[in-house]
This record gives C-alpha cells, sequence and structure tokens, in this order.
C-alpha cells in the first residue's frame, strides 16, 4: 500500500512546486495573480488512506502594488473589485488586470496581444460596450452664443458729453486774514485771478499786516501781497476759472469721445476668430440721480447691434444705469449681433452673442473688466486623459477637451470561478457567473489611475519558503517509497 500513498505524495509535491514555479516566473508580470495548490486525501472502503491529490488550483485575486510613471494609456484598477474587459481578433470576450495598454494602427486601445479595450461609447455610460477608439477627426469649431463680463466702471471718471457744449462757472477763492496793523474782522477776502495768475481782489483787504509769525503776509495800498504766502493761511480756497466742455460724439478712433475699451475675441461657424470691442462712455447723470453709461460695440471695427452706424455718427447704444451705490439697476443681459461675420470672403453664419453683465459696479476705484465668451476655433487631436472615472479624455490643439468614452470594467460573484486563458487573461464560465459591468468607482467597483500600472501579487519571499517545505515534502514522499522498497526486499529474501 506504501508505494501508492508515497506516488500520489510525489505527484502532489511535483504540482505544487509547478505551481510555486509559475508564481515566481510570473512575479514581473504586470497584473499577475498567484496561485495556491490545494490538497484532499485520497480514501477507498479501507481505514488507511490511499494519499493525496491536488485538489484544485486557486488563485489569489488580491491587489498588486499600484506603480506610477508608465505609458500614456497604461491603466490601473486601484483596488480589488473590477477586471478590464477586452477582445480578441475573432471577438470573444475576456477579462484581465493587465493594464498594459497602446494604441494600434487603427486608434484601437489594445495590450500587447492585440486584445481591444471595451468601454462605453461618450455619452452612453450604462449601454452595451464597444471597442474603445481614439479620435482621429479635428473637433468642430463652435461659434460663440453665450458669455459674461464683470466689469467695475470708475465712478470718478469725468462725464464725456456726446453733443451739447457745457460751462462750468468761475469759481471765486478766498482766505480769512485778521490783521496787526490795522486791525481787521475775520472775513473771507475773495478773489480771482488774471491771466499772468496775478490776485485780483474781489473785495480788497486794507494796506497792512496780517497773520502770525512765521507767515507774517503784507498788503500794499494796491492791494499786492508784498510778504508773506496766502495760500498757507488755514482755509485757503484756490480761484477755479471756467471751464468748457465740448461736446464729443462717439468716435472708436477717438480716444477722448469714450471712457474705457476692452476687446474680446469670439468665433463664427466656420472657426475664425474676431476682435469684439467694448466701449464704456460716461454720460451726465440722469433725472432720478442715477449715472449713466452708454456702450458701444464694434467687430473687427464694423459696428455691431445694438449699435448701429450711418451717415458717419454713431447711434444706438447700449445703455447702463447705476444707482447711487454703484449697483447696476438697468437690464444685465445684452445681445449683440453680426450679420456677415466672414464677409463675403468667407460666409459664416450670422453670428448672435448674448452677453450677461450682471456684477458690474460703479464704484470709486479703477476700471476693471473679466470678459469670458464660449467659443472656440477647430483643434486636431493632441492627447487622452484618463480620468479615476474611467472617463478618456481627448485634448485638442484648441485648448479644448471632450469625453470620447468610458472604461468599463467587471466583476463576477465568483472569481475563482473564471478560466485561465493565459495572457494574462480569464474567461467567464457557468461557475464564475456572469459579468457584473459598470463605470469604474460606481457600484462598488474600483477607480482607475492613469499612466500607472498593477505589479503582480507574488509575495518573493512567501513563495520561496513555500519552495522550501514542498521541497521537503516531496523528499519525504520519495522516503516512503524507498522504505516500503526495502522492506519489499527483507521479504523477498526471506526463505
Amino acid at each position: 500500500m506504501g508505494f501508492g500513498q508515497g506516488l500520489s505524495g510525489l505527484n502532489a509535491a511535483s504540482q505544487n512546486l509547478d505551481v510555486i514555479g509559475n508564481n515566481i516566473a510570473n512575479s514581473g508580470t504586470v497584473g499577475f495573480k498567484s496561485s495556491t495548490a490545494s490538497f484532499a486525501d485520497v480514501y477507498a472502503s479501507s481505514r488507511v488512506g490511499l494519499g493525496v491529490k491536488v485538489a484544485a488550483i486557486t488563485q489569489r485575486f488580491t491587489v498588486g502594488a499600484v506603480n506610477g510613471g508608465g505609458g500614456e494609456y497604461d491603466i490601473a484598477i486601484d483596488g480589488a473589485k473590477g477586471m478590464f474587459r477586452v477582445t480578441d481578433q475573432s471577438g470573444a470576450v475576456m477579462y484581465t488586470r493587465n493594464g498594459e495598454f497602446l494604441v494600434d494602427k487603427n486608434n484601437f486601445i489594445v495590450n500587447a496581444q492585440g486584445y481591444r479595450m471595451t468601454g462605453y461609447p461618450a455619452g452612453a455610460i450604462g449601454a452595451n460596450p464597444v471597442e474603445l477608439q481614439l479620435p482621429t477627426a479635428n473637433v468642430a469649431p463652435k461659434a460663440t452664443g453665450t458669455g459674461t463680463t464683470v466689469a467695475n466702471l470708475d465712478a470718478n471718471a469725468k462725464v464725456v458729453y456726446l453733443t451739447d457744449t457745457v460751462t462750468s462757472p468761475a469759481v471765486n477763492g478766498s482766505v480769512t486774514m485778521t490783521g496787526t496793523t490795522p486791525p481787521s474782522p475775520a472775513t473771507p477776502y475773495e478773489f480771482t485771478r488774471n491771466a499772468t495768475g496775478g490776485i485780483v481782489w474781489v473785495n480788497q483787504p486794507p494796506a497792512g499786516t496780517y497773520g502770525a509769525a512765521p507767515n507774517l503776509i503784507t498788503v500794499d495800498a494796491a492791494g499786492v501781497v508784498t510778504t508773506g504766502d496766502i495760500t498757507q493761511v488755514a482755509g485757503y480756497k484756490n480761484y477755479t476759472a471756467a471751464v468748457t466742455e465740448i461736446g464729443r460724439p462717439f468716435d472708436p478712433t477717438i480716444s477722448s469721445s469714450y471712457t474705457n475699451a476692452s476687446p474680446m475675441t469670439v468665433f463664427d461657424s466656420l472657426g475664425n476668430s474676431h476682435q469684439v470691442m467694448q466701449y464704456f462712455v460716461k454720460r451726465p447723470a440722469d433725472a432720478a440721480g442715477n449715472s449713466v453709461y452708454d456702450v458701444y460695440y464694434t467687430m473687427d471695427g464694423q459696428a455691431m447691434a445694438p449699435t448701429t452706424q450711418g451717415g458717419g455718427t454713431w447711434g444706438n447704444p447700449q445703455q447702463f444705469t447705476f444707482n447711487k451705490a454703484g449697483a447696476m439697476t438697468s437690464a444685465p443681459v445684452v445681445t449683440l449681433s453680426f450679420a456677415t461675420p466672414g464677409g463675403t470672403t468667407t460666409p459664416a453664419d450670422p453670428l448672435s452673442i448674448s452677453m450677461n453683465y450682471t456684477g458690474t459696479t460703479q464704484y470709486g476705484s479703477d476700471y476693471k473688466l473679466v470678459a469670458k465668451p464660449d467659443g472656440y476655433t477647430s483643434g486636431e487631436f493632441s492627447g487622452i486623459n484618463i480620468g479615476g472615472d474611467g472617463s478618456l479624455v481627448a485634448s485638442y490643439t484648441n485648448g479644448e477637451t471632450q469625453v470620447v468614452g468610458t472604461i468599463v470594467l467587471a466583476d463576477f460573484s465568483n472569481l475563482q470561478g473564471l478560466q485561465p486563458v493565459g495572457n494574462n487573461a480569464w474567461t467567464e464560465t457557468a461557475a464564475s457567473g456572469q459579468p457584473i459591468l459598470g463605470q469604474p468607482g460606481t457600484n462598488g467597483l474600483s477607480k482607475v489611475v492613469g499612466q500607472a500600472t498593477e505589479a503582480s501579487n507574488v509575495d518573493m519571499s512567501k513563495e520561496l519558503v513555500n519552495m522550501i517545505i514542498a521541497q521537503r515534502t516531496y523528499q519525504a514522499n520519495s522516503q516512503t517509497i524507498k522504505t516500503q522498497d526495502e522492506i519489499m526486499q527483507v521479504l523477498m529474501n526471506l526463505k
């Protein structure tokens, strides 16, 4: 009987060494899952066992270390739940944890064996998985349709008059002086100034000495200040001459006809860029006391509605009003339009831009404007970024991005039921159950990490210890056979 037990032990130990050797051989294989041999004893109708058998080869689906610094299309599953779903050249579906991917000549994402990664089409999470393919066409341009403009218009800016000529009257200067010789009451003496800046008294102070040291002021009989400086007397007010404001109709080529101007880049339906200028012109306050600004718009130097131009003059500006607290009291949304943005040489669809000025103020601080219109020109595909949720985000040379697909992960009720088929892949079986598909990070599935790979989960030190134990087991079983042989030799030699 002992020969049978010893032989089964040798066979089991040999298979265990095979498993251990396979683990060690794949210690550097990305996404490899190590295996363990499970044993069971063998009995018949006797009280003594008939030896041992390998009951199963089980795989350890523990997580290997995630190593960064991988290739552009390398992907690691950051957790125990989930496997990549791939298809081979015949369309057969397999599952793998090996995230070493690249792009083939047809722009499909594939592994080293040419198996294509599958996932959800763009904007269709939950649909039937498809083979993921990177875009090759340019992203189409988008015409500008909306935008925001947030500005602060300086409340201290000068008014720009439109057509009227306005003269501000002169304001007399004044100084209060108390005389010593002769004494005089604390009465303001008013004055104007002549063409050379000299003082011309309205009510001339008598000749004498005024003030106190160190600023004694002497006035002679003609009213000329011979010593001292009246501008240093407390309460002195300077003379303000009359000012004539000339009306300036708006003209974008004349900077004095507007208060501030800011450019903004927009795009037409062909992706061509155009420069829209916003001109802000501070006008006199309205009857209700609101501050008023006229806003004119041009695109590439031509009038843009709501501004219209005719006969060399500009009219119909957009008008903004602000209360005394600096808040905008007019409607914040303005629709800008231009009928022929491409002209006759490159005709494009008419532009209509809804510009929102919510948050625009008029405070006593410097002018500032931030404009954010949408729209962009066309762009070529330049690269891919992989999100933790499995989204494949394509980048384009125009600075735009778009999701072109989403990686799908699969999980199984019984991972041990999967059938290994080599090349770091498994297929489903009746024992594994059907795959549970989903987007990374949802439905209990792990997230993924781009430009990283999952290392083998082989514990080299543990495998070396297991190899020593298996070797001793093999040796012990061989010794059992040897002993049984020696006993048989003794029996054969009996006479």
